[in-house]
């Protein structure tokens, strides 16, 4: 992202700036944003909607990261634009199979009702989830690993933020309450690299010389995963210490 001393143009603008100069535009948004995102998140995020109905001649986006489908890239525009990709001999090179569209349609019908959209597709309910919730969930897991963890292995609650990233959204923060977990013996970024590799990978971050986990990312279905991979790793770094 580029910060400071900076200005961005609207779409209607660049639509305007087109027609004068006899140019059709072309608009790369990156990740197909279809839902207002205003109320819920706190940015501005246009829509591929909005490019429309500006009069975008072509708009280019992803149909995973924040669509929430396969990966696959997407062109809409003006029925004139379109036929003539259509007649292109890449074409056949570069188009999606049989499943990537019928899971690319199965995303895309989720968009019919925003409410389930935002329920169902996992990074949009990932980035709305209230703050309230992602407490709730981090006390939850703290309590599963007061009963089942082994010694060598502490945690604390700690007040943070989930980092969104990626083009869309890069320089989103979002509250969270993180879990900082510490493995007796073993350095942060040893702790994250072995968990990382573990026979199920718990992916956290390091962030100013601690290990995090992310209550944002943790489906309630994984946490038994997520805390019997800690437990084992600790139980394995206390053997090899007895064992040394």
């Amino acid at each position: 992202a580029v910060v400071g001393f900076t200005a961005e143009v609207s779409a209607a603008e660049l639509v305007a700036l087109g027609a004068s100069a006899g140019v059709p535009v072309l608009a790369d948004m990156g990740s197909g944003n279809l839902v207002d995102l205003s109320g819920r998140l706190p940015c501005e995020e246009p829509t591929v909607q909005e490019f429309v109905r500006a009069g975008v001649d072509v708009i280019t986006f992803s149909g995973d990261k924040l669509l929430g489908g396969p990966q696959a890239g997407l062109i809409v525009g003006k029925r004139s634009f379109i036929e003539l990709m259509k007649r292109h001999p890449l074409l056949r090179a570069l188009r999606m199979d049989k499943l990537t569209l019928a899971t690319l349609e199965a995303t895309l019908r989720l968009y019919r009702d925003e409410r389930v959209a935002f329920s169902e597709i996992p990074t949009l309910r990932m980035l709305t989830t209230p703050y309230p919730e992602l407490a709730a969930r981090a006390k939850r897991i703290a309590r599963q690993l007061r009963r089942q963890t082994p010694a060598g292995l502490s945690y604390r609650l700690c007040e943070g933020f989930s980092q969104a990233g990626g083009g869309t959204l890069p320089l989103l923060n979002l509250p969270s309450l993180l879990i900082e977990v510490t493995v007796a013996g073993l350095s942060p970024n040893e702790v994250e690299s072995r968990l990382r590799k573990a026979g199920t990978p718990v992916i956290g971050r390091i962030s100013k010389g601690a290990f995090l986990l992310d209550p944002r990312t943790i489906l309630d279905q994984d946490l038994a995963d997520l805390v019997q991979g800690l437990a084992s790793l600790a139980a394995h770094v206390s053997k090899a210490a007895r064992q040394g």
